[in-house]
């Protein structure tokens, strides 16, 4: 089995995979579709960051691949839809770089209220000036949250503890922690919160919500911060609100458009404004986050690889069996209409298979059961599951 691994994935993740026995290649960089079409050919597994972005072309020319590792929380930069189409199944690290993007915030909020950027230029600039202007505590300061998920609700917990009143806004029905408190609205939300924090997903309907509408309904004076998707804020209505003052200052950790590769320029309309910080997508790039995602995503490509687990897949039905031991097992991906399953094990007792255990999920249009059984498959039998109508594919494992 060939790996991928692109964007500098930890090291971790290498040692997992070929301690499993996978030929792994390395590259610090993103590569483009074109280069992805080149290279992808003979690659049976690939683990990318945010900044590699796989389409239905890309999928057509990886006619060896099996499964995508997304290295971090998003999957928006694969065409989900069009990697199960094809059976390639997709994993991600929902909850590993978790506590140091909140971190990062909890840091981003104190510095702004202290508008300690400027403070730091200007000791570097060998001014020394002690002033408490516009300079605030947090504590007794309102946080509103948008998006109230893994990250949103560990923010939350934080922000208390730190003596902030918190709430939150999210188009799901989600269980307030500690006294946050849940807005009816958006706007409800800004017009009473002192800084805004903005941690929603990257689906297509969330481009664009936050622009010079929602900037002007924020409270005058106000911090904005964005460490979830770049492709969320118009950064333009940002700037404008920037300059006139109705936006004390800024955090962004994520941008429309990102530099491929190390030392590449950033471009951003955002530069050189005061009390504004710009990070290059590092909210989740810890030591500790990296090696923990780097862990999790492999683990979950050799799992997928040894013995057919989609546990926690983002695109094809999740199927968590447990540990071969004995016998074989078979996976069988397949289109998701009444009758297969009583195709599958009319085949296997016409091969007088005995089934130990059988697992099975359907996601959309596809379905997915996982069987075990007490002895090798015959070639006839496989071969006949391989070619019927529904069949996306089919995978043999044998316990170690």
């Amino acid at each position: 089995m060939k790996v991928l691994l692109l964007e500098n994935i930890h090291s971790v993740a290498v040692e997992t995979l070929e301690r499993a026995g996978f030929e792994v290649e390395l590259l610090s960089h993103s590569l483009s579709e074109d280069e992805l079409v080149a290279k992808l050919p003979g690659v049976n597994f690939l683990g990318i960051r945010s900044n590699t972005h796989i389409s239905p072309r890309v999928l057509d020319a990886a006619t060896d691949l099996t499964a995508i590792g997304c290295f971090c929380i998003g999957t928006n930069q694969v065409d989900l839809e069009a990697a199960a189409e094809r059976g390639v199944a997709v994993f991600n690290a929902p909850y590993s770089n978790t506590r140091s993007v909140v971190e990062l915030v909890i840091a981003e909020i104190v510095v702004l209220a202290r508008r300690l950027t400027e403070k730091n230029q200007r000791m570097h600039d060998g001014v020394w000036d002690k002033s408490a202007k516009g300079s605030h505590e947090v504590r007794g300061r309102t946080l509103g949250i948008v998006g109230y998920g893994n990250i949103g609700t560990q923010l939350s917990n934080l922000a208390e503890a730190m003596g902030m009143y918190v709430i939150f806004y999210d188009i799901a029905d989600r269980l307030a922690h500690g006294n946050a408190r849940r807005m009816p609205s958006l706007e409800a939300l800004l017009a009473e919160a002192d800084v805004v924090s903005l941690h929603v997903d990257g689906r297509p309907g969330n481009a664009g919500i936050f622009g010079p509408e929602q900037f002007a309904a924020m409270k005058p004076r106000s911090l904005f911060i964005n460490a979830s998707r770049g492709m969320v804020v118009d950064n333009e209505a940002l700037r404008d609100n920037i300059g006139s003052g109705h936006v004390a200052g800024a955090a962004l950790d994520v941008f429309p458009v990102e530099p491929k590769a190390q030392g590449d320029e950033f471009v951003s309309v955002l530069r050189g404004l005061d009390n504004v910080i710009l990070t290059p997508h590092v909210g989740g790039s810890t030591m500790e986050a990296q090696e923990e995602i780097g862990y999790f995503v492999a683990g979950k490509l050799r799992d997928f690889a040894r013995e057919g687990s989609t546990a926690l897949s983002v695109n094809l039905p999740a199927v968590q069996p447990p540990p071969l031991t004995t016998g074989a097992r078979l996976g069988f991906l397949h289109v998701n209409v009444p009758g297969v399953l009583a195709e599958v094990n009319n085949l296997l007792a016409s091969d007088g298979a005995n089934v130990s255990g059988q697992y099975l999920a359907t996601r959309g249009e596809l379905g997915y059961v996982i069987t075990d059984v007490a002895q090798q498959l015959s070639a006839a039998t496989l071969a006949k599951l391989e070619t019927s109508a529904h069949t996306r594919w089919v995978r043999g494992y044998t316990a170690p």
